[in-house]
């Protein structure tokens, strides 16, 4: 899994200037001298937890080797108005040109990040831990999902490759719980794949089904209330790990983990995230 995050991060790194930058950045080599140096400042301008700093570094050296970074805040750390996060030095063109992919980002990352901490901290002293979903910004997942992962959440499948996730659809397609569960596990043998097996139900006739049918690691109670909820944590009593999902907000999540579920999955840590305010600026050095 290490190695294709460290793909898609590269591929997305390519694909991110090639969007940016096309033929050329005409505007920075009409004004800029090729052998110009210079050095800018990572400037926060929110409260919030930061987290793309690693990804930053990697940015800059796919397009220019020769830029140093020399970084005072690390990733999943809390900033506050006025902090700078890191400085970055060398060729001046290279620094323009690689000022807003580092910002979008980051800004983004830090926006998720943030997100996820204070869904987090609702948490504190229960056993439950916050999921991301597959609800991403297209091309951007793996980042996204490290962002989630500094601010204290907890990865659910990266894609549809490392985990057998039976939804509604699903199981209304393959004609019912029982043999989604059956056809998903025969293709597994026949495949010799070893993969987690997480079913999704929407009510207690589909639970009774899966406890009944077995063979499954996970259930996720789609949309059921807090009380149907702790019902459905009695019912399994520690059988499987239980997730709750759908319609759960900040303001009742907490409700949620009281149940005793293992997990609760929030599509809002990703699709919906206000970006954390910062800027690369020119580093102004004092006059004596």
């Amino acid at each position: 899994m290490e190695k294709i995050s460290d793909q898609l991060t590269g591929e997305l790194i390519r694909l991110a200037f090639a969007e940016d930058i096309g033929e050329g950045d005409y505007t920075t080599l009409s004004t800029i001298p090729e052998s110009a140096q210079g050095k800018m400042q990572l400037i926060i301008k929110d409260e919030g937890i930061l987290a793309g700093v690693e990804i930053a570094g990697r940015i800059f050296r796919a397009f220019d080797p020769d830029l140093k970074i020399t970084v005072f805040i690390h990733d999943g750390a809390g900033v506050k108005y006025g902090d700078v996060a890191f400085t970055v030095e060398g060729r001046v063109q290279s620094l323009l040109q690689t000022e807003r992919l580092t910002l979008n980002v980051m800004q983004r990352m830090s926006g998720i990040a943030t997100t996820t901490r204070r869904y987090v901290d609702k948490l504190a002293g229960t056993k439950t831990r916050i999921l991301d979903t597959r609800k991403t910004t297209p091309g951007m997942r793996i980042l996204e999902k490290e962002a989630v992962r500094i601010g204290g959440g907890t990865n659910h499948r990266i894609g549809l490759f490392d985990m057998i996730l039976l939804k509604d659809n699903h199981i209304d397609f393959a004609g019912g719980i029982e043999k989604a569960i059956t056809r998903a596990k025969q293709y597994l043998f026949a495949q010799g794949k070893t993969l987690p097996v997480e079913i999704e139900v929407r009510n207690f006739d589909e639970l009774s089904q899966v406890l009944e049918t077995g063979g499954v690691d996970r259930i996720m109670l789609d949309n059921f209330s807090v009380e149907d909820t702790r019902k459905a944590v009695g019912l399994v009593a520690g059988r499987y790990e239980l997730e709750s999902s759908g319609g759960i907000t900040s303001d009742t999540i907490r409700d949620y983990a009281a149940t005793g579920v293992d997990y609760i999955s929030v599509g809002a840590l990703t699709h919906s995230v206000k970006s954390l305010d910062m800027s690369l600026k020119k580093e102004l050095r004092s006059e004596t």
